[in-house]
């Protein structure tokens, strides 16, 4: 299935969004995006919500209908990604696996926290900078667990299946030896790019340890089960979450494609990208004092 989209407002303000289609019209990359682009294979879709060396917070938004792409506010304000030195933005393109979910009402066995309410976070190690919107095939390699304020925030590890080292890539060690020092990075970059907006480290589960193919493709299926849960049945959706779909057989929320195509009427044309915030390249360095506070299981 190939995709497009089509954006409205101004990037980089309050008023942006960004609405999947396919060829029939607006789809959902939350419930109509299938988990799987191939089966055979087990390669995993991904949605792309950040470019790599980005700072702009652009998520699925779980709250609207269809599920647009936005941007995360926090105080009435968009929210960017602050620069860690040595770090510029996300080092990774970052995205979401479609029909997962991280049920907030579940305490997750591994890390006893609850889920977060997001569908599951994936990040893209391979070479090429993607683009907002993009949906990519990926191997899945790896999975950390980030503890963000006291909810469960699944990162799965994967490359892009057309990257010239995927065919190298299978599990965890084999980017170890292929790609030394990206799983370090990684580990750093969650645990701390917080820290120069104030808050304190981030914390983890398994001491930080990054699990294995096989234990991500565990809890990717566990996800998966929670948001059948959701999408497929009506009486369980006390998240208010939108859930409305054009694909799903037998979900109360799906609707017909004259109905969701009602989600972009009356939205603002594009236009030209918002002034970027003036610290947008600032570089922040931070102490050792910052850095070690003990994080969870002693990370």
């Amino acid at each position: 299935m190939e995709y497009t989209f089509e954006e409205f407002g101004t990037c980089f303000n309050t008023d942006y969004v960004l609405y999947l289609k396919d060829k029939t019209g607006i789809v959902s990359p939350f419930h109509d995006i299938p988990l799987l682009g191939d089966k055979e294979n087990r390669y995993y879709n991904m949605v792309v919500e950040i470019p790599r060396w980005t700072n702009a917070k652009m998520e699925i938004s779980t709250k609207d209908k269809m599920n647009p792409i936005k941007q995360d506010m926090k105080k009435g304000k968009v929210r960017f990604v602050k620069n860690s030195f040595p770090y510029k933005g996300y080092i990774w393109n970052y995205g979401a696996i479609p029909q997962t979910w991280e049920n907030p009402e579940i305490t997750d066995e591994h890390t006893g926290q609850k889920g977060d309410g997001d569908p599951i976070d994936v990040i893209d190690i391979g070479y090429k900078v993607s683009f907002r919107g993009e949906i990519k095939q990926v191997k899945v390699l790896g999975i950390m667990a980030l503890i963000d304020e006291g909810e469960t925030d699944w990162k799965v590890i994967a490359i892009d299946i057309n990257d010239p080292l995927a065919p190298k890539l299978n599990d965890i060690e084999d980017i170890r030896k292929t790609m030394p020092g990206i799983l370090e990075a990684t580990h750093e970059w969650f645990r701390t790019y917080k820290i120069p907006t104030g808050a304190a480290p981030n914390e983890f589960a398994f001491k930080g340890q990054v699990k294995n193919r096989a234990f991500a493709d565990d809890i990717i299926m566990q996800t998966h089960s929670q948001w059948k849960e959701l999408v497929l049945t009506k009486n369980t959706n006390t998240n208010k979450l939108a859930c409305e779909n054009v694909s799903v057989d037998g979900s109360p929320y799906k609707i017909e494609e004259k109905e969701a195509k009602g989600v972009i009427q009356d939205l603002p044309k594009l236009t030209a990208p918002a002034t970027l915030p003036e610290d947008i390249d600032m570089m922040y360095y931070l102490t050792d004092e910052q850095k070690k506070k003990s994080t969870v299981n002693g990370v």
